[in-house]
């Protein structure tokens, strides 16, 4: 059974940093690709960022571009995502997922598990 468990969410001023962690249980993961997702009250969720297990390559959603940093530490199957330059758009609950795939995707229906979130609120 698959465990993804997200830590690290809280409340922090405009232009604040938080780093989340996703710690995953159950499987070998590397082979697959783990992301980050964000979903706000009354949105869908969307992506924010993604990285392969194996060889560490990433992906952002473009507004995340240069603000969030997706990290890993395969020895203790962490994913993590550092938040920098907050703003209040960002606040959302953040769930990490784990992909079918080996690649990096952006679409939701692409992971097929999922942890339950962390909420992240930024104040302005």
């Amino acid at each position: 059974q698959v465990q993804l468990v997200e830590t690290g969410g809280g409340l922090v001023q405009t232009g604040g940093s938080l780093r989340l962690s996703c710690a995953a249980s159950g499987r070998t993961f590397s082979t697959y690709a783990m992301g980050w997702f964000r979903q706000a009250p009354g949105k869908e969720r969307e992506f924010v960022a993604a990285i392969r297990w194996g060889g560490g390559s990433t992906y952002y959603a473009e507004s995340m571009k240069g603000r969030f940093t997706i990290s890993k530490d395969n020895a203790k199957n962490t994913v993590y995502l550092q938040m920098n330059s907050l703003k209040p758009e960002d606040t959302a609950v953040y769930y990490c997922a784990v992909s079918r795939f080996s690649w990096l995707s952006t679409l939701v229906g692409d992971y097929d598990y999922w942890g339950q979130g962390t909420q992240v609120t930024v104040s302005s």
